[in-house]
């Protein structure tokens, strides 16, 4: 059904959509289609605009179509049916060009895989055995991608212009941050939160969703540990200003209030989904930003994903390999995703027993995988001691960093509120006091972790 309705989709938007048209037709193969009605109108189209450089209205379809002689009145009462049932539907375009992209791709692999069973199997005597590879390379090489390089002198003028554009920014609602990043975070990034369990992965993840919501920005937050109510429960605390505790005792009149108040004002939307912990990978968020850019014309411009160890890899589908390959593949495709839509992927990663309740986590302290670090953008870890949590501070330190020198603001502290699921700004002096004992410690450290960040590589290759 999934490959019916993209066929129709596409049909009907070359009909419907000139733009696409010119975009996509060079690509699209007749072999292509599956439907018989599909590959009938298809036929049509392009002859009419490849013979008159403009696109067919229905009547002339309709018209077309009935001096056939080569169509069955079954096949052309179903094509007159569907063609009467094209509708300008809008549909994102980016989204159906990257959909149609894909479906050429998987539809040219099937189609070799299936002539070179065919010439194995010496059904088909024109064609050598020898012909076999270049088939299938020619299939895998199908792609839109018109982009043949960059002519260094050529280009000169857009590569300046490149350089004095302002990059597009997701802006923190908290001023250490937005230092530390340049003004928030880019899209096309992976930026990952450490911490132990309980210290605030997901508290951090659910205020910056609530904050980005408020900024206008449309955020989509997958869930793979906590159900998608308790995650709501969290945003409504943060956005809403109430206790989390409070929520339940809360008269319906007032919390739809709120939540009215709350909508006047922000233009942003927020999708929660909730996938089983270990069950979901990048391809399952692919298909799932595409429904929803398709279904609900949502297109999100930043992605929180709760988190990033207990998702599944597109790559090692149920294998058994070492930590360091896995969790490093997770977060290649994790931004490999973001890079193909275009917005910045913010996730967390849990500590190792010894990062727990420290106040020195570093690098080296990454569950299971120390190959995460190569990957990220921005890392950094979140931090709480007994002291802290009786100030209501939570403290962050810098462990990657590509937006900004890594040794400004190393270590900072922010404000907690638990009971509201929020943070917030702490006065520079509070800081201060954290930087100065900071500063030595992290000299120290290092050489040490470069060191063990090539030996661990190293060990990884070793035992792949």
């Amino acid at each position: 059904m999934a490959t019916e309705r993209i066929e129709e989709t596409i049909v009907r938007n070359l009909l419907c959509n000139e733009d696409y048209y010119r975009k996509v037709i060079p690509h699209l193969d007749i072999d292509y289609f599956e439907q018989l009605v599909d590959r009938t109108i298809f036929e049509e189209i392009k002859d009419f605009s490849g013979k008159y450089d403009k696109l067919p209205t229905k009547e002339v379809l309709r018209i077309s179509l009935g001096q056939r002689n080569d169509v069955t009145d079954e096949t052309y009462k179903s094509s007159l049916d569907q063609i009467a049932s094209y509708t300008e539907e809008w549909v994102d375009f980016d989204w159906l060009v990257d959909a149609t992209e894909k479906w050429c791709q998987e539809r040219a692999i099937y189609n070799a895989l299936m002539e070179s069973i065919k010439i194995a199997d010496g059904g088909d005597k024109k064609v050598s055995k020898d012909a076999i590879p270049s088939i299938l390379q020619e299939a895998l090489s199908v792609s839109f991608d018109e982009h043949i390089g960059h002519d260094y002198i050529e280009s000169a003028d857009a590569r300046y212009e490149f350089y004095h554009r302002d990059e597009e920014k997701i802006p923190f609602d908290l001023e250490k941050f937005n230092y530390i990043t340049k003004g928030g975070l880019p899209n096309k990034t992976l930026n990952v939160a450490l911490a132990g369990t309980g210290v605030g992965k997901s508290l951090f993840m659910c205020h910056m969703a609530s904050a980005a919501l408020l900024q206008g920005r449309n955020v989509l937050y997958v869930t793979l540990e906590m159900a998608e109510e308790k995650i709501a429960e969290r945003i409504d605390a943060n956005c809403l200003n109430i206790n989390i505790k409070d929520l339940t005792d809360v008269p319906q009149v007032m919390f739809r209030s709120k939540i009215a108040d709350l909508q006047r004002k922000t233009t942003g939307k927020l999708i929660i989904k909730e996938y089983p912990t270990a069950s979901a990978h990048a391809g399952h968020f692919r298909s799932l930003l595409n429904d929803l850019t398709l279904k609900k014309s949502f297109k999100p411009d930043i992605i929180f994903i709760d988190y990033l160890n207990i998702c599944a890899s597109v790559r090692y589908k149920g294998a058994i390999v070492n930590s360091y390959t896995y969790v490093k593949a997770i977060a290649e495709e994790l931004r490999g995703l973001a890079c193909e839509f275009d917005v910045p992927i913010v996730s967390a990663t849990q500590t190792t027993r010894s990062g727990y309740g420290s106040s020195e986590v570093e690098l080296t302290d990454t569950s299971e995988s120390f190959g995460l670090p190569a990957t990220a953008d921005l890392m950094f870890a979140l931090i709480s001691t007994e002291e802290l949590e009786g100030e209501g501070k939570l403290m962050v330190k810098q462990l990657k960093n590509r937006y900004n020198d890594l040794t400004s603001n190393r270590k900072f502290v922010v404000g907690i509120d638990r009971s509201k699921m929020k943070l917030f700004d702490v006065a520079d002096s509070e800081n201060n006091l954290i930087t100065e004992v900071a500063e030595e410690e992290v000299a120290d450290s290092f050489d040490s972790l470069k060191k063990n960040q090539a030996r661990l590589s190293k060990f990884a290759e070793w035992n792949y």
